[in-house]
């Protein structure tokens, strides 16, 4: 034993100060207690700290390689975006105009955008070859997109499954199925696309014929269908699907002076030939109506656009013949707004180019329209609506009611140009999601086919089914009247007919 029993202690104690736990385990247990916890703890939370250090820096790295990247892909992107191809190409002098539309449509594809930038950042030590470098360019970067699709062994636009190819199975397939997707036969459409390539109105590109181009505006408004289900049918990007609609659309249109025409002078054979309408309607031109077409506007203008059946829409004032053709269509207005007030409006601007009414004929319109010069509406106070006469106890009691049952008769005509209208292209049944400009445009759009197909088309489908009841069948109530004796029913209903002219005219102008 040591004669110094604390001097091991000591030595121990200060080895411990330095020494690992188990050196200090050795010497006291009790001292382990209370030693060894506060280092272990310290440690921990050292360790702890130093995870989430670690964790943090791990994630701001990534947070930043991720920034970085995002960055990248959008430079890259912008670089070779469609619009930047566009502007390159439009600061580009020489340019063949089949050439450009061609660019256009390969535009479609980022490989094809990329490799046109690429040249055209890289030619510029090239002057020397005797081919036009512009022009050059962009028919390497033709060569080189097709040849990137033959090496891929992928087709430009992947096909469905269960369609090769849409518009040869449509232009080759059965009658029915092209009236059913085009609203119209096969001789019609070829006949309205030939007109668009004869005048230059339309032309074909390196991957869009103009059949392809107006069987897409068809089956848009034939069908109402997104811009979605039409990039599936025919394989083509949402923007080409857009731009071709927008082309067709803006073609048509300026078809409305050549096939919306004022009607003729002569009396319709329609009246001409029905000893119930002639000759007490001999003088009748046509006939005029409001048309309200769902509209899809801003809230801010709904308020306006809110007919008084509580749903919004646009009112179309809308004239035609007893042929179901269309002669003045004037869309837009609100749907608040009253017919008579559209019809005042057109009458007052001649920039509308109503068409002028020869002197002694005019147009039926109903009653919620001013009986007024060259327009004749029906007798007020008494049934005026054609419906009001069905049934044998229902047959007209005076003059004034006979009047307004063959009147009304004859205006069935514009009910059946809008129902024809509507049937052949739905999308006017629906609100549209495009700009309301677009929407007024369609429907002058719609109105001009539906005269192209009734000028082209006798037999079209749908017409045929209405043409029949042009002139309503019915006994003749002139012998079914029951009214006291007087003047032949017949001169008193050519008496009528001429002073319901001037009827209320005085009384309602103001």
């Amino acid at each position: 034993m040591s004669l110094y029993p604390n001097a091991p202690l000591n030595s121990v104690d200060e080895d411990a100060s330095s020494g690992s736990g188990e050196e200090m385990n050795l010497v006291d247990g009790h001292n382990k207690c209370h030693s060894a916890l506060p280092s272990s703890s310290g440690r921990q939370k050292r360790s702890r700290k130093a995870t989430g250090d670690a964790i943090v820096d791990a994630m701001l790295e990534i947070a930043a390689a991720s920034k970085m990247r995002a960055a990248a892909m959008m430079k890259n992107e912008d670089r070779f975006s469609i619009s930047k191809c566009i502007k390159v190409l439009d600061e580009m002098q020489g340019v063949d105009q089949s050439l450009y539309f061609l660019a256009l449509d390969l535009f479609e594809n980022c490989n094809a955008r990329e490799t046109f930038i690429a040249l055209k950042n890289t030619s510029a030590g090239m002057e020397d070859f005797d081919i036009e470098l512009d022009e050059m360019e962009l028919v390497a970067a033709a060569v080189g997109y097709y040849y990137l699709n033959s090496i891929n062994k992928q087709p430009r636009h992947s096909l469905s499954p269960n369609q090769p190819n849409y518009m040869t199975g449509l232009m080759e397939g059965p009658e029915d199925a092209c009236r059913e997707m085009l609203r119209m036969d096969k001789h019609v459409f070829h006949k309205l696309c030939g007109i668009f390539r004869q005048r230059g109105m339309l032309r074909d590109t390196a991957g869009v014929s103009i059949e392809e181009q107006l069987a897409i505006f068809l089956n848009i408004i034939g069908h109402n269908e997104r811009n979605r289900v039409i990039q599936d049918r025919f394989q083509h990007s949402g923007e080409t699907i857009s731009r071709h609609f927008n082309n067709v659309l803006k073609a048509i249109k300026s078809l409305s002076r050549e096939f919306l025409q004022a009607p003729p002078i002569n009396t319709p054979l329609q009246i001409l030939g029905s000893r119930r309408l002639f000759p007490y309607f001999k003088d009748c031109i046509g006939v005029i109506d409001g048309m309200h077409v769902p509209a899809h506007v801003p809230a801010k203008d709904q308020t306006r656009f809110r007919n008084k059946r509580g749903f919004l829409s646009q009112n179309v004032l809308a004239a035609c013949t007893f042929d179901l053709q269309f002669i003045f269509i004037y869309p837009g207005w609100e749907g608040s707004v009253s017919d008579s007030r559209v019809l005042q409006a057109v009458l007052d601007d001649p920039d509308q180019n109503f068409p002028r009414i020869p002197e002694g004929k005019y147009y039926l319109v109903d009653t919620s329209y001013l009986n007024m010069e060259g327009f004749v509406a029906p007798f007020q106070g008494v049934r005026h609506c054609n419906h009001e006469f069905k049934g044998a106890n229902c047959l007209p009691r005076n003059v004034q009611e006979l009047f307004n049952h063959r009147h009304s008769t004859l205006r069935q005509a514009i009910f059946r140009s809008f129902h024809v209208l509507k049937e052949r292209f739905p999308i006017l049944k629906l609100a549209s999601q495009y700009a309301f400009q677009v929407q007024r445009d369609i429907v002058i759009a719609a109105c001009v086919i539906h005269n192209f197909i009734r000028q082209e088309d006798c037999n079209d489908w749908l017409f045929s089914s209405v043409e029949e009841q042009m002139v309503e069948e019915v006994p003749d109530f002139d012998d079914l009247l029951d009214m006291p004796s007087g003047p032949p029913l017949k001169e008193e209903m050519g008496i009528i007919y001429v002073c319901s002219i001037w009827q209320n005219l005085h009384t309602q102008v103001y």
